[in-house]
């Protein structure tokens, strides 16, 4: 079977440097808040152009302390996409505040600027635009919008981690930018982890207090805050993949372009990519009708296949009192029920590629 993702054969590359990272870190007996958290926070954010960079526990708790950082909570709206998952709109939730959903472009998946004007009240607080499966959403057009309205922008960078519009990354656009170190993720701790960058000292300041149970100096607490501190040994395993994300993420962008030569079925629509943007294909998902029969082929093939996302958030149990009927955000209906993500990862073969899209062609 082609897995959706193999971890084993990453793992297996860079073996000897994580195993020596993590036997560091093991020796050091400095597991929290230590020199790897330090060093990788001062990485990323050079990576990235931006002055602060604060490790947290995991992508969640990322978009929940930037959120808490500015101020958001009970009574405030907060806009976002209805076709991501359930984290982005459940950290707003969290925290009394109440998640808006905007339609998406049927193009890239992503949130529709056009659509988000539509949703703005007197109410909204923030924006949270999610860069799905590695392609930026329209950040330009969303900054406009955000800054006429005076409205700060939260990115959610989980699936995105490198990818850019011109030379600027995703992340750096909006007042924070969130990540995720989920082992699946392009940048890929093994457990969880997380990520915020901005170049707002102050803001800086409070998410480093929030994710220390509300500290700045030990015992002393002035305000209610989170446990929530990204731990030295997976800062120590992903300060060897960082040095390498670029590699990866070009990997990703070849495996791409062999699905694009090699899937020849016309009702098939592959991925876009907008021009001036870099999309990074943390998942690589087709558009197909009468899906249930690619996913039959591919599994006939040895191939797996998954499907992000089926329900849409407006439509999940927990939102039906949002008062967001089905019909309402039509777009993102239509790709939950078309959306089909084929094998995506670095070590992935052309063979196995090849593989994959036959399984698509002959379906």
């Amino acid at each position: 079977m082609i897995p959706m993702v193999d971890l084993k054969r990453q793992y297996d590359k860079l073996k000897v440097e994580i195993d020596e990272a993590i036997a560091r870190v093991l020796d050091s007996t400095q597991f929290i808040l230590g020199p790897q958290v330090e060093m990788f926070e001062k990485e990323v954010a050079a990576y990235h152009g931006v002055p602060h960079a604060i490790g947290v526990a995991n992508g969640t708790d990322a978009l929940l302390l930037a959120l808490r950082a500015l101020g958001i909570g009970r009574g405030d709206e907060v806009i976002t996409t209805p076709f991501t998952f359930i984290a982005t709109a459940e950290v707003i939730s969290l925290l009394g505040a109440r998640p808006v959903f905007a339609d998406i472009c049927p193009i890239t998946f992503n949130i529709d600027p056009a659509r988000i004007v539509e949703r703005i009240t007197k109410k909204t607080k923030a924006i949270i635009p999610v860069h799905l499966f590695g392609h930026p959403a329209e950040m330009e057009r969303i900054n406009e919008i955000a800054i006429g309205h005076r409205l700060p922008v939260i990115e959610d960078c989980a699936q995105a981690f490198g990818a850019s519009i011109g030379s600027r990354k995703v992340g750096a656009f909006g007042a924070f930018g969130c990540f995720s170190f989920f082992p699946s993720k392009n940048l890929a701790g093994y457990g969880d982890g997380g990520m915020i960058i901005t170049g707002d000292s102050d803001l800086a300041r409070e998410v480093r207090i929030l994710r220390n149970h509300g500290s700045e100096k030990r015992y002393h607490h002035h305000t209610v805050g989170y446990n929530s501190r990204l731990d030295e040994i997976q800062a120590a395993i992903l300060r060897v993949k960082l040095k390498r994300i670029d590699e990866m993420n070009h990997a990703r962008r070849l495996n791409a372009e062999g699905y694009r030569s090699q899937i020849l079925r016309e009702e098939v629509i592959v991925p876009a990519e907008l021009a001036g943007y870099t999309h990074v294909f943390h998942q690589f998902t087709l558009k197909v009708k009468d899906r249930a029969r690619f996913v039959k082929s591919l599994a006939e093939h040895q191939c797996a296949s998954a499907i992000y996302y089926p329900i849409p958030l407006h439509r999940q149990e927990v939102y039906k009192a949002a008062g967001l009927l089905r019909g309402g955000l039509k777009v993102s209906e239509a790709c939950a029920a078309e959306v089909l993500s084929v094998p995506m990862f670095p070590e992935l073969t052309q063979q196995e590629i090849a593989r994959v899209c036959r399984a698509i062609n002959n379906a």
